[in-house]
């Protein structure tokens, strides 16, 4: 117990159900869904809807999701991987044609096919028990009578305010006057309300097949993009095998590559070995072992995630224990060691975390993300979509694992994570940060 003449925060505490978003409002919602018969799925699904309007810097419907759902009657984890993939007519040779090396974090190319709505879809089908448009409700309607403008988020999207004066339609839908929207002012956003509706009469297949994926190919082609409507029709997001390593007695769970979370368990794997217990948290020792177990960590990262439908990503080996005292044994405790060759923005916070759990003991941890704030900063203005860009990720570099080819996903930074411990949930867990979140 902490103490409490001391400023801090509290343990709370639940015997029907818990919610945690980065909002106070979408935690609100979530709780009022799981008070209105709700699962954790429903409201996990009904908080991240919302969090595409109140937090649009960090999140949207125009970008990816993916989540960890433990299962309490089947005692099961469900992992499911919700990237979207490059365009078909996307290749490494159509960006060296044009003088790329890379893929401009506001550039068209960078902007995949989003994946959060299929996979809403999916795992509302499979596991929740409301309909979309329950879990849409509370977003319309803040999208459409509006919202007061939060103290963080006004903070963030003022940041921003440059980039998106570049787009007509970023301008037109995220700026009041030229201007980033202030704290307390309010804020709708009819567009995205409109199609928010289309989707809860709809359904998926509104945003791959209807009128929300011509309007978005369309957007895409006048600047310059690849996008056809067969890269959306033919699109699906799919469940996958979760990965875990053993920490302490632990088993800690993340989606495997193309996702990242392969990285934390590695660095796991690699600080299991010392006792960490016994140093100080904030002495040189400390900071130098974290400091180097990160960068191998990194290093594996780099050089091996990618999609595994494109690349071998010998995961077992990667996340074995012998392989961890490989990389154990480039740790010299007296000096530095080489710093990785890919170098990632030092300043990465957005994305949106949250966890549900209920009373059903279904536990959810779910993360869906932009990438940067608002993605490329491109909003198709039809439809109020932001469009991500998770592109960026990929790599220009024939023979890389990560090289950007057409309908291939790329390395993905978001990772949500579950800990279980004798079979059971033990922890449900995620952070926001970008490429930092294994460090997270």
């Amino acid at each position: 117990m902490r103490d409490l003449h001391l400023p801090g925060r509290s343990v709370s505490y639940g015997s029907h159900g818990a919610a945690a978003t980065s909002q106070q409002l979408s935690t609100l919602i979530a709780l009022e869904t799981l008070r209105h018969g709700g699962n954790a799925m429903d409201a996990a699904l009904t908080a991240s809807a919302v969090q595409c309007v109140i937090e649009p810097h960090n999140t949207g419907i125009g970008g990816d999701c993916f989540a960890l759902y433990w299962r309490a009657d089947q005692k099961k984890l469900y992992a499911l991987n919700g990237s979207g993939w490059a365009p078909a007519g996307l290749t490494d040779r159509i960006l060296r044609d044009q003088g790329l090396n890379a893929i401009e974090t506001e550039s068209i190319h960078a902007v995949t096919i989003p994946g959060a709505i299929d996979a809403w879809s999916r795992l509302l089908a499979d596991h929740g028990t409301k309909s979309f448009a329950d879990i849409l409700a509370p977003a319309i309607e803040l999208a459409e009578k509006g919202f007061i403008l939060h103290e963080r988020a006004a903070a963030d999207w003022a940041e921003e305010e440059a980039k998106l004066q570049k787009d007509e339609g970023a301008r037109a839908q995220l700026l009041k006057g030229g201007r980033a929207p202030r704290v307390g002012e309010k804020i709708q956003f009819p567009e995205l309300a409109k199609t928010l509706r289309l989707l809860a009469n709809e359904g998926r297949d509104a945003f791959y097949q209807g009128t929300i994926a011509k309007s978005l190919v369309d957007f895409a082609q006048r600047q310059g993009g690849t996008h056809t409507l067969a890269d959306f029709s033919e699109f699906a997001t799919h469940y996958v095998d979760p990965i875990k390593a053993n920490y302490r007695g632990v088993d800690l769970y993340q989606i495997p590559p193309s996702g990242q979370g392969l990285t934390a368990l590695v660095l796991l794997n690699i600080l299991e070995g010392y006792q960490t217990k016994s140093m100080d948290p904030l002495s040189a020792d400390r900071f130098h072992l974290q400091i180097e177990a990160t960068q191998l960590a990194y290093s594996v990262r780099d050089a091996f995630v990618a999609d595994p439908a494109f690349a071998d990503v010998p995961v077992d080996r990667l996340l074995s224990k012998s392989f961890a005292d490989e990389l154990r044994a480039k740790i010299d405790m007296k000096k530095a060691g080489h710093a990785p060759s890919q170098k990632s923005s030092t300043y990465q916070r957005d994305t949106i975390y949250l966890t549900v759990a209920d009373r059903f003991g279904n536990m959810c941890s779910f993360i869906n993300s932009l990438y940067f704030s608002f993605g490329t900063g491109k909003v198709d203005p039809a439809t109020g979509i932001a469009l991500q860009n998770r592109g960026a990720c990929f790599r220009v570099e024939p023979g890389h694992p990560n090289n950007v080819e057409p309908r291939k996903r790329p390395l993905h930074t978001i990772i949500p994570a579950m800990a279980l411990r004798d079979g059971k949930p033990w922890l449900s867990y995620g952070v926001m940060g970008g490429a930092y979140q294994p460090v997270g």
